[in-house]
Order: structure tokens, then sequence, then C-alpha cells
């Protein structure tokens, strides 16, 4: 299955993973601003906030693989703050805290690794054993049905289309305890980090 090379992707994105046989991240593909190559959602209380990863202007068209991180306006820390202010009081953020500080502590060059890295460590934690490698060409897809749960690269490129795909689990839209829904709702499909900290190792469960 091809997926998409995306920070933080949301629960649709593992849930694709965790289906398939094994993952190809496409990285050979044109990098799309304002997308979830560099932007996830999280739950606060004021509902669903963004968190984007800033990165380096380039002339014309860049592939994903060649996407550098930029240091511009201390991202690392205040993503971690926003992690950490939304999630504190979730019942596993402090049980998976040692696992993702270090990501915002540690400078990375390039956008593909640091998502890779990301999707490597949600991947042993959710214990999802199936291998992930790239692309070393690209190779466009059609669009899957959208009554499949399967992402694909060209469906992804949009937040507003992969944010609007149901999230799949324990029956057709499933809902899991999040902190602030008693405050907005239940927010589908936001950063797989919602649904590890607020249900742990069971998070596999929905997808």
């Amino acid at each position: 299955m091809l997926l998409p090379c995306c920070y933080l992707a949301p629960v649709s994105h593992y849930s694709a993973y965790y289906r398939a046989d094994e993952v190809q991240l496409e990285v050979c593909d044109n990098f799309v601003k304002q997308t979830l190559r560099n932007r996830c959602w999280i739950d606060c209380p004021q509902g669903a906030l963004a968190l984007t990863v800033p990165v380096v202007k380039t002339e014309g068209k860049t592939l994903v693989r060649d996407v550098r991180i930029s240091d511009h306006g201390n991202w690392r820390h205040q993503h971690w703050m926003a992690l950490e202010s939304s999630y504190r009081q979730s019942p596993f953020f402090e049980y998976y805290t040692d696992d993702f500080a270090p990501f915002y502590e540690k400078k990375w060059d390039f956008l593909a690794d640091f998502n890779e890295e990301l999707m490597t460590l949600v991947a042993s934690l959710l214990d999802i054993k199936k291998p992930i490698t790239r692309t070393t060409a690209f190779s466009p897809l059609p669009a899957p049905p959208w009554g499949e749960c399967s992402v694909d690269a060209k469906a992804a490129l949009s937040t507003e289309i992969i944010k609007a795909l149901p999230q799949r689990g324990s029956g057709e839209g499933a809902s899991y305890y999040q902190v602030f829904a008693s405050r907005h709702g239940f927010l589908p499909d936001l950063s797989i980090v919602d649904l590890l900290f607020n249900q742990g190792p069971e998070g596999v469960l929905w997808l």
C-alpha cells in the first residue's frame, strides 16, 4: 500500500497501515503546502488544533524527500507545549512522554526522515510489525473508493479530504475517550497521538 509521508498522521492513515501487508511511503511526489505532510491535528479545549512543521522555502517544485525543516519560530518547543497542554490529563500521556519528547529536542534536517521515524515509533507502540519502505520514483495512483479504509497519496493531499474520511474501528464511526469531548463532542480522525494518549496500547483495537 502507498501512503503519504505525514507528520503524526491521522488515525485513518494508521488504520490503512494496520490492514496492509506492507507499506511504502510516497516521498517522490512534489511537496504541497498546507497538507498533512507537515501538519497534524490534535484535540484541545477549543476544538481541533493544527500543528505545522515549518519548512525551508525552495524555488520551484521540491520532492517530499528533499524538503528541509526550518528552525523558524522555535516550533519544537511550541509543538511539545501544545501536546503537553492538550494531553497532560489524558490517561497515557505520561506513559509515552519519554518516547515522544526526544523528537522535539533533536534537530532534524529533512521532513521525510522526521515523519518516518515518528511513524516507526508509533508502529512499535501499537505493536504493528509490518515493513515500511520508501518509494524511489513517483507513480500516481487513483484515489480509493470512499467505501474503503485505505488512504493513498492522492487522497491524502488535502487536509479536508483526509479529515472527512470516517474513522474505522469497533463499528462504523466508532468513538473513544477524549479529554475534551464533554466540551465539543468527539472529534474523529485526529492525529494518531490522540488515540495513543487516550487509549494507550489498546489503541490498536480502533484500527
